[in-house]
């Protein structure tokens, strides 16, 4: 491991007893396990501290594994442009119990949250303004989330008789779907084999 992120992971958890739950290295890259009470803390010291000086936000994003009590992991990606070098935090959450906004830490990280929000359900308490951010007005359910149905709930089109956007139900016409797995030089005829045929 790099000596450096070595003595970063040591200080952050001398600095915070019981913030960091596991620490791994890989890639050139320090991962750091948090709990999710000392998310802000553990943000600010990597932000403030000489060694550390992670200043810098680059994403917030999420995973989702349905099969844990903890279904969702938010992981924050941060960078130190002085000294190189990226650390990744995780921080492990369900449906329901929301975790600290970090935009009092680093106000970049304001769209990256609502990101999060929009597409997983993951709440951040302290939030100036979570709302939604990629998907449409109204949308129903989070389409990141690995319960989310592939096809979605409504299909969007334009109507030009109308002059608007309509919203219906998916609908999957399956008559109209039709598979030829014949190779088209083994089997089915295909359009202007009849021409060859009077040769």
């Amino acid at each position: 491991m790099d000596d450096q992120l070595e003595t970063i992971a040591a200080k952050l958890a001398a600095a915070a007893p019981g913030a960091v739950l596991e620490s791994t290295f890989a890639f050139g890259e320090l991962t750091l396990t948090v709990d999710p009470a000392h998310i802000t803390e553990t943000l600010q010291f990597l932000r403030d501290d000489p060694a550390a000086q992670f200043v810098s936000i680059i994403d917030i994003s999420g995973a989702d594994y349905p099969e844990r009590e903890k279904r969702f992991d938010v992981v924050y990606h941060l960078l130190a442009p002085k000294l190189n070098r990226r650390v990744r935090i995780k921080v492990a959450t369900d449906e329901d119990t929301p975790i600290a906004s970090a935009t009092a830490v680093y106000p970049g990280a304001d769209w990256y949250e609502r990101e999060v929000y929009d597409l997983f359900g993951v709440l951040f308490d302290g939030h100036p303004d979570l709302r939604r951010i990629l998907t449409d007005y109204g949308f129903e359910g989070h389409p990141l989330r690995k319960d989310f149905p592939m096809t979605g709930f409504v299909e969007v089109r334009y109507d030009d008789g109308e002059k608007r956007v309509r919203y219906e139900p998916v609908r999957l016409n399956q008559e109209f779907r039709r598979f030829d797995f014949l190779s088209p030089w083994e089997g089915a005829p295909l359009p202007g084999d009849e021409k060859t045929k009077g040769q």
